[in-house]
Parts: C-alpha cells; structure tokens; sequence
C-alpha cells in the first residue's frame, strides 16, 4: 500500500534504514585524529576490486580475500557508512568453470563464461557478507541502464533503497546481455558510474598495484607513487599507460579515467592495493594508502553544475506561490500539489524547470514522472497518486536532492 511505499521512500532518501537504531550515526570522521584522506570523512563509499584480485589472479574466487573485504565492510557499516561492491570476476570465474585457459574473444563465448561464473561470484558475496551479519543484494547493471533517464531514476531509487534497507548491494556489469555498443567496458568505468548514479563521497578502487605511480614500476625504477593529485589533471593520464593483466581488462589508465568521471559528480577516488591489509579499515581511519584523486568541486556544486549547464530542458511546470517559496527559499522537494500547470511532453527522468506564477525559472531537476502523468496528479496531494495513477514512483514530483535552485 501507499504507507508501504512512503516509508520505503523516506527510508531510500535519507540512506537509513528501520533498524538504524542499532547503527550509529555517521560522525564525518571528526573523531579522527590521524591524517584525514578521502575516505576517512565519507559517509557513502563505493568499492571497486578487480579480477586478479577476486579469482587470486584467474586460479578461482580467492574465499579468504572477499571474506577480508566483507569483514572491513561490516565494521564500515557499523561506524555509520552506506557502502557499495562494484566487483569484476564473474567472467574470470567462469573461464574456470569451464576449464578455458586464455580469455575467449567471441562475444558469446564471454557471455556464457560471465553466466556461469556469476552464480559463483554472488554465492561468495552472499555467504561471505551473511557471514559477518551484513545483508547483500546482487544488481547487474548496462550502460543502457544508465543512459536511459527512466532506468537511470529505476537503478538510483533501488541502490538508495537497499542501502537505506542496511544491504549492501554487490554490482557486476550484465555481461550476459551485453553487446559492443552497451559495454561498460570495464568496471573501474562502471564504479565511477555507480558513484554518480548514488552521490558517493568516494570511489575506492582496489587493485593489484600500490597506486598510481609516475612511470610504469615495472619498466622505470625511479618511478615514485603520486600520493594526492586532482582527478582530471592530463598529466595523469601521461603516467598511466599500460594495459591490465591478462585476466581482468582495466589497467592504470582505466582507472585514471574512472577518478576523471567521479570526480564529474564531487566524488574523489583512491586507488590502493587491495592485498594491502586492512587497507579499507586504514584509509577508513585516516591512513594515507595509495593514491588519492581529489574531485576539484564539491558534490553540490559539481551536480549543480550538471544540471545547469549539461542537460537540455525537455518541458516545465507553473507552481502556485506557496510550492514556490518552499523550493526557493527553503529547498524544499517539489510534490504534485503545488504544481498549478505542466508544459511540454517529457518523460520521467526528463530535466525541467520549474517556473512561478509570473514565468520566470526558480528551479530545475528531474521528473519522476511524465507530462501526461504529471498533469494526472497536479494539485494533488501525494497520498492520491496510487488511486489517480495505480501506483507510485515517489512521492514528489521532483526530490530535492535531484533539484537545483536558480
């Protein structure tokens, strides 16, 4: 029912669960006295391992590594983080299965190793995580899935949703069904994305390497590892180079490019060994490991940036005077009530502005709902929706967290 879905709403856009009473708020770090890094003041952390990693490079999925992870995000979880598994392997796992000992190039061949390989590689999760009392959930995810502003809304509200719930979702790219032109590619592309997609703080991707060094360590040997740098900075990816081992796919450069694309949102990325121990607990205590790509703006100045300047409108609405001080002065979400016209033909997940009485823009965001459904519901109260649609995405026209202030 609707009182079903409102506190399952509420529960996704606050990212806190029923049973946060047994899970302390997140302080920010400031009880920290270490050195702070990115991680150490992040509330929402978004986790990228490769293959070498998770198949102990291609001889299988490496049991005691995930249990490590799992082990460092339960007691993530209980200082008050939200936190996200981007985890390759399901290929490299599979090639196992199947007894293949080189990576097959055929696109079929690919998806039939990631379809058997994944039934393994969320296996692991599931029962590593359970073990250490955290729920998990498996979401496969395409770049279409992101690309398409309806499913792009659908894979936001489910990721905020599990995390409010205290699951940990544990993400691979649907290698089953992808195609060249849907690919991610590699999943230090599909972390960043996922960074974006939930307004991480920070991106943490694990690899088989100490970091970003200025040369290559292997061919240079007066190559030094860069500690801090902004994400974005050309010269970085100068120093990357290289291509990645010869089960996974991503190399430096990947991963530079992925810092890059998080850092688009405000979220900064480390790169760190993951065979470092306790690395997460450590950058979680303020511990300098690895490489850290510092995002050049904030989260709300880089998303506000987004909407302003890179997304075409696609329609408006008119709101009477009382819908309009609570957006503009106070920051308030937009709900169906307040809405007095709807212009223009958009779809959910579509960008529009939000005008007053006497037609000038006070703001623009994401519709959660389309025209025709929009001028359904206006001047309607949310509790309506259900009976005046016949089910409900959320509760507002526009979530304020998806809406920019003129």
């Amino acid at each position: 029912g609707l009182d079903v879905g409102r506190r399952r709403e509420r529960r996704a856009w606050r990212g806190r669960g029923a049973d946060d009473e047994a899970r302390p708020p997140f302080d920010g770090g400031a009880h920290l006295s270490a050195p702070a890094t990115p991680v150490a003041g992040a509330r929402r952390i978004v986790v990228k391992v490769g293959s070498s990693l998770v198949t102990d490079e291609g001889r299988g999925l490496d049991a005691e590594a995930i249990g490590n992870w799992s082990r460092q995000l339960a007691e993530l979880a209980r200082q008050g983080r939200e936190l996200v598994m981007v985890s390759s392997g399901a290929i490299a796992e599979g090639m196992k299965r199947l007894g293949w000992a080189t990576r097959p190039r055929d696109l079929h061949d690919l998806q039939a190793a990631a379809a058997v390989g994944q039934m393994g590689l969320v296996q692991m999760y599931e029962s590593q995580l359970r073990g250490h009392g955290l729920r998990s959930a498996q979401v496969l995810l395409t770049h279409a899935d992101l690309a398409d502003r309806e499913r792009y809304l659908n894979a936001r509200t489910t990721l905020l949703t599990l995390l409010g719930l205290n699951a940990i979702p544990v993400i691979n790219e649907n290698d089953t069904v992808v195609t060249d032109e849907i690919k991610f590619g590699d999943n230090d592309t599909l972390g960043a994305l996922v960074a974006n997609l939930i307004e991480a703080d920070v991106l943490v991707i694990l690899t088989d390497q100490p970091g970003l060094s200025s040369a290559d360590p292997r061919k240079d040997p007066l190559a030094t590892l860069v500690r801090e740098a902004r994400a974005g900075d050309p010269p970085l990816e100068r120093m990357a180079g290289g291509a990645g081992s010869a089960i996974g796919r991503g190399g430096m450069l990947t991963k530079v490019l992925a810092a890059k694309r998080a850092a688009g949102s405000g979220a900064d990325t480390v790169i760190a060994s993951g065979r470092e121990p306790d690395v997460l607990l450590r950058l979680a205590a303020g511990e300098p490991i690895g490489s850290a790509l510092v995002a050049a703006q904030g989260k709300q100045a880089a998303r506000k940036q987004w909407m302003l300047d890179h997304l075409q409108l696609r329609g408006a609405v008119t709101v009477d005077d009382g819908a309009a001080a609570k957006v503009r002065d106070e920051g308030k979400s937009l709900l169906p009530v307040g809405v007095t016209a709807v212009h223009g033909d958009f779809e959910r997940g579509d960008v529009i502005a939000v005008r007053s009485t006497d037609g000038s823009e006070i703001a623009r965001g994401l519709a959660n709902y389309s025209a025709s459904e929009a001028r359904r519901i206006a001047r309607q109260p949310s509790s309506r929706i259900a009976e005046l649609l016949g089910y409900v995405y959320e509760l507002e026209l526009i979530h304020r967290t998806n809406l920019v202030r003129r």
